[in-house]
């Protein structure tokens, strides 16, 4: 390849040279500039981490239960893709087949799920946690039973594994007696207590994740944090259907199923807010989380983390690596040092 020279005169070179040194001059006086005007709160890498029930999780990032939790392959690849914290499928004290398909619906606004909680068993899942010993997210095992009693059994056949913690699932909106617990206080009461005498033992906290379908969302909550929930998941997906117009049936083989994505935002953030105010423990928000604006607005709605679920069916797991690096550039522009200047934000305005 030529190389091609365009002549100048001395003067203009040295002319070039000095506009060159104002302009890196400029730039210099801005970034101070911007500096004094944050007050000192501009910072070169934001820190991303969080505390959330006595974890600590490198960034606000779960994958949520449901999503790429049924391996330890998978939880693994999740974390290597920048989630701060994993979560598996659902648990159950014995495996579990689920419904017959279809059992998914990819719609404009989300997804539309009732998978029936299929499951290995708690006891075949103990090998594929064994393999996540050495993995620094942390761990948290969903678990499912149909009464306080075998809740509580699967939570003691967790015993001694690499879990950091239990998320308890009192929220599938397609398995009634499920549902049923995430909608009565007294019986969410009695089954969070159980789990928490269990894995008070070995001193891992209890997460509860809960129902949209329910008339008080409060009172469900408050009961689970008085039965010594570390912190509460806000929320499971929204009870829905679709139905095929050529043939006039419903699609799914269950009739009714869960919707999540996008169309559940609103409801999800208006939850957290109010469980924010109601409660003293973390909450997590979830309920399509697609982006990294998504992610802000649920900090700002006062969660402590964010739950991501139906983006990593939809686009990818990568998706936490763009969503923790939209987070860090929208620290770095708005002068924010640490995610807890993010969380709650919305409630001083």
């Amino acid at each position: 390849m030529k190389h091609i020279w365009v002549a100048g005169s001395r003067r203009e070179a040295q002319r070039w040279h000095e506009k060159a040194e104002l302009t890196a001059y400029a730039t210099m006086v801005f970034i101070q500039a911007k500096a004094i005007r944050l007050a000192g709160r501009c910072f070169l890498r934001p820190d991303l981490s969080v505390e959330l029930a006595g974890l600590r999780l490198r960034n606000p990032l779960l994958l949520a239960s449901g999503i790429w939790g049924l391996s330890a392959n998978l939880l693994r690849r999740a974390a290597a893709a920048g989630a701060g914290a994993v979560v598996t499928k659902s648990l159950g004290l014995a495996a579990r087949e689920g419904y017959k398909n279809p059992t998914v619906v990819r719609l404009p606004v989300g997804f539309l799920n009732a998978m029936g909680l299929p499951n290995p068993g708690v006891e075949a899942f103990r090998a594929e946690l064994e393999e996540l010993r050495d993995l620094t997210a942390p761990v948290l095992a969903s678990i499912y039973g149909f009464s306080a009693e075998e809740l509580a059994e699967v939570a003691r056949r967790l015993r001694g594994t690499a879990i950091a913690g239990v998320e308890v699932n009192l929220s599938c909106p397609h398995v009634g007696s499920i549902h049923e617990a995430g909608s009565d206080p007294s019986l969410a009461r009695e089954m969070v207590a159980s789990v928490v005498a269990v894995a008070g033992q070995e001193r891992k906290p209890v997460l509860v994740k809960l129902s949209p379908n329910v008339t008080d969302l409060v009172s469900v909550a408050e009961a689970a944090v008085q039965a010594g929930a570390s912190a509460l998941t806000a929320i499971n997906t929204v009870k829905a259907m679709a139905i095929d117009f050529e043939t006039g049936r419903p699609i799914l083989s269950n009739r009714v199923g869960g919707l999540s994505g996008p169309a559940i935002k609103p409801i999800a953030l208006r939850h957290v807010y109010e469980l924010s105010e109601a409660v003293e423990v973390p909450v997590i928000g979830c309920g399509g989380v697609e982006t990294y604006q998504d992610a802000v607005e649920f900090l700002m709605a006062g969660a402590t983390a964010v739950a991501v679920g139906s983006a990593v069916g939809a686009r990818g797991v990568e998706v936490f690596r763009e969503i923790a690096a939209g987070i860090e550039a929208y620290m770095v522009e708005k002068g924010y040092g640490a995610i807890s200047e993010l969380v709650g934000l919305s409630h001083e305005r």
